[in-house]
């Protein structure tokens, strides 16, 4: 299945769950009827936090989000969940150990494999950035803070 072909099959899920949720044909969903849909399709219950960023972000002031909004905002969820995951991933196989951490020489081992010219120093010192705590392990909150660094916001939605 192409990507295009996935995300309109999403497309279409996010709209059932829409209807399925938008509690009288209101044609919007209210902040609670939002919440059941975030648990629907994504199986956790939004803070008050990400409800109130979605509510203050809307493009029309009305009494919720309108079906075009919610498409959005799930397609772009969705996308961040995906990113999340390739960055655990990745994590994962640099933690040969699997001790749920990654010291100097996962690091070493990692780079070595994809960059095996790259000068010893400048992976030492990668890892001494990435080591925000200088414990000698790298967490996988330090990694995907890396990872992350310099990524611009794209959503008013904060995807833990």
């Amino acid at each position: 299945m192409c990507a295009a072909s996935a995300r309109a099959g999403d497309r279409e899920r996010y709209a059932r769950v829409f209807a399925a949720c938008d509690e009288d044909s209101k044609g919007y969903l209210s902040r609670e009827d939002f919440k059941v849909a975030v648990v629907m399709l994504f199986g956790y219950k939004p803070s008050k936090v990400e409800v109130n960023s979605v509510m203050a972000s809307l493009q029309q002031k009305n009494s919720g989000v309108l079906l075009e909004e919610f498409l959005n905002l799930m397609t772009t969820k969705k996308s961040a969940q995906l990113y999340h995951s390739e960055i655990r991933q990745i994590f994962t196989a640099f933690d040969m150990q699997c001790r749920g951490f990654l010291t100097l020489e996962d690091f070493k081992k990692a780079f070595d494999s994809i960059a095996p010219k790259l000068p010893k120093r400048i992976i030492i010192e990668a890892f001494r950035e990435v080591d925000q705590d200088s414990d000698g392990h790298i967490s996988f909150k330090e990694f995907e803070s890396a990872m992350n660094y310099g990524q611009d916001e794209v959503s008013p939605l904060h995807f833990a």
